[in-house]
């Protein structure tokens, strides 16, 4: 019975097999022989689009010309401006940023040269004003440069001083906390605060987050009958799951706020902390 299986099998193979017939042709061309070969021994070419390229292969020309395009850049702003100011900031919001370089942007007038803001590239930027009397752009750069660390950004600009710094000075956003921040006030929720929520989402993403809550009678309401919940203390430090039960309830805690460090002009240096 094997054995008839086993026939019936080869039999079923041979119907799948299609038989090539190619020459071998010695170099004295009297012999020719041939051979049986397999479809399915046979590889489809891959594709060009297939294949992977390694990035030790990628050639750092271009890397190596957008550097030194970021530092001529650098160079070319702090001859074209009269002022730089160094300025430092926290829990960077792009939408934030934003009104401060509308703020800076040319004024229309023809003899006014627009402001320019760069943030990032730290190394760069200090490659550009330079770190010591010998390699310095310009005289006391190398104190600016000192000072970039962290998250801090360059203003070029020739507004008069006073304004910019009259600027900054007034300039904050209420801005939701993040994780770490410290409450500076109590915050309490209540059900009428839960009740503008819908039921079908948020009842299980609240749980999840820490509040204590149920349904009741189609609206999401506090558990054991309570009228209200401290959902953070003031002095304490905010996990994620507050910060984002805060973000639910539209409650900021937070400024943005962007803090002058320094100031360069003509080769005078001053520290404004």
């Amino acid at each position: 019975m094997r054995g008839s299986h086993a026939n019936e099998g080869c039999e079923q193979k041979q119907h799948f097999i299609e038989e090539i017939s190619i020459p071998l042709t010695h170099h004295n061309h009297r012999r020719c022989h041939s051979f049986k070969a397999p479809l399915f021994h046979r590889t489809m070419p891959k594709s060009k689009r297939a294949r992977l390229v390694h990035l030790t292969k990628v050639s750092k020309r271009a890397t190596r010309d957008h550097k030194s395009a970021f530092i001529q850049e650098v160079r070319e702003a702090v001859d074209n401006h009269d002022h730089l100011f160094l300025f430092s900031f926290e829990n960077m919001r792009s939408n934030k940023f934003k009104d401060i370089r509308m703020h800076f942007r040319s004024t229309g007038d023809a003899m006014d040269i627009p402001s320019k803001i760069m943030l990032g590239k730290n190394k760069l930027v200090q490659i550009a004003l330079g770190k010591t009397p010998e390699d310095e752009y310009s005289d006391n750069l190398r104190h600016v440069s000192k000072e970039v660390t962290a998250s801090v950004g360059l203003l070029f600009t020739s507004r008069p001083r006073a304004e910019v710094e009259a600027f900054f000075s007034d300039y904050s956003e209420p801005d939701f906390a993040r994780e770490g921040f410290v409450a500076p006030r109590d915050v309490i929720v209540t059900n009428e605060m839960l009740f503008n929520h819908p039921v079908s989402m948020l009842e299980q993403q609240f749980r999840k987050l820490g509040l204590p809550v149920k349904i009741d009678t189609g609206k999401i309401v506090l558990l054991d009958g309570k009228g209200e919940y401290r959902l953070c203390k003031e002095g304490e430090t905010l996990s994620p799951e507050k910060c984002k039960l805060l973000t639910h309830f539209g409650i900021k805690l937070s400024e943005f706020r962007v803090k002058l460090v320094c100031h360069w002009s003509a080769g005078e240096f001053e520290m404004l902390d």
